[in-house]
């Protein structure tokens, strides 16, 4: 028996949270994107529409780099135009102009870049110092905003909390970057724990200094990591905080390539069972989410690392 049948988790809202939460999935992108064996189109494309069904409403579709640094997306090409029209949005990852070329001439209509707040993962990730990986987003933001209202622009920002390299990352270095992204015309920015050493305290921290500096709280988002266990606290603390835009990964999916310490995402099941038990509308079907994962996860042949997952799908059989 599922649980939520018996009206479980319990609903006992909170104060100081937001009503309703965006959630911004990322399994079928960031998710897959780590994966030792490349995944068929065929079955990408039915994940996203199945995600699509659970009432997510915004599901990133794929990465527009080049197949050589992400040999895993590289049908980017082919996906995009089996799903697009679905209706829900499909942003997708543009490193540089080239790749908002090919995102554009399928008919995206909302990109993302992605920048580092140290300069140890830009030289990783963009092999570019930070400052020289924003003027190359510059123009791409440029052109992307040109095209009107219609497209929006996300800016990703890796390493906000810690570096496997550098270690720490100072709140101020975090800012600055943010602020830069911000000012070049992003609609969004999503903070990163790349490699999930963040604290509560830590995020409310890095929130606190980034109203002080002027970036709206309804401007960000938060992308947690669960190398540790935190991510859910974090994303409490985000709440807390006013952020109401929560990236998650289906199933618990994903890493990030250029830093092995990075492992899964935090799992859109266990953040949707929290936010049901706060009283706060994501406008998922938790049932449709856990067999959806169960499903991907039997064809990436290993169990899905959320809890949630396991626990429902467990009662389930």
């Amino acid at each position: 028996m599922n649980t939520p049948e018996l009206g479980l988790p319990m609903t006992v809202p909170a104060e100081g949270l937001p009503a309703r939460v965006r959630i911004h999935e990322v399994g079928a992108r960031d998710g897959l994107q780590n994966e030792k064996a490349t995944v068929p189109t065929a079955v990408k494309a039915e994940f996203i529409r199945r995600l699509a069904g659970t009432g997510l409403t915004t599901i990133e579709a794929t990465s527009f780099v080049h197949p050589k640094w992400v040999p895993q997306l590289a049908d980017a090409e082919e996906l995009y135009p089996a799903v697009s029209d679905l209706p829900v949005e499909l942003p997708v990852l543009v490193p540089n102009e080239r790749g908002l070329d090919r995102a554009l001439a399928l008919g995206a209509r909302g990109v993302a870049v992605f920048a580092s707040a140290t300069e140890s993962f830009a030289k990783a990730n963009l092999n570019r110092t930070v400052d020289e990986a924003l003027a190359m987003f510059e123009p791409v933001v440029a052109r992307a905003k040109a095209q009107g209202d219609e497209v929006r622009v996300r800016g990703y920002l890796s390493m906000c909390f810690g570096d496997p390299w550098e270690g720490p990352v100072a709140v101020p270095r975090v800012v600055r970057v943010c602020r830069a992204l911000l000012d070049m015309g992003c609609d969004e920015l999503s903070l990163g724990d790349t490699i999930g050493v963040a604290t509560p305290g830590h995020v409310t921290a890095l929130l606190t200094a980034l109203t002080e500096a002027g970036v709206p709280v309804s401007a960000l988002g938060v992308h947690f990591h669960d190398t540790y266990g935190q991510a859910l606290a974090n994303t409490l603390a985000a709440l807390q905080r006013g952020v109401s835009t929560v990236d998650a990964s289906a199933g618990g999916l994903g890493g990030c390539p250029f830093a092995k310490s990075a492992t899964g995402n935090l799992a859109t099941e266990d953040l949707v069972w929290m936010l049901r038990g706060l009283g706060i509308d994501t406008g998922v079907d938790l049932g449709r989410l856990v067999a959806t994962s169960v499903w991907m996860a039997a064809h990436l042949g290993r169990p899905s690392p959320s809890r949630t997952v396991r626990a429902l799908s467990h009662q389930e059989s």
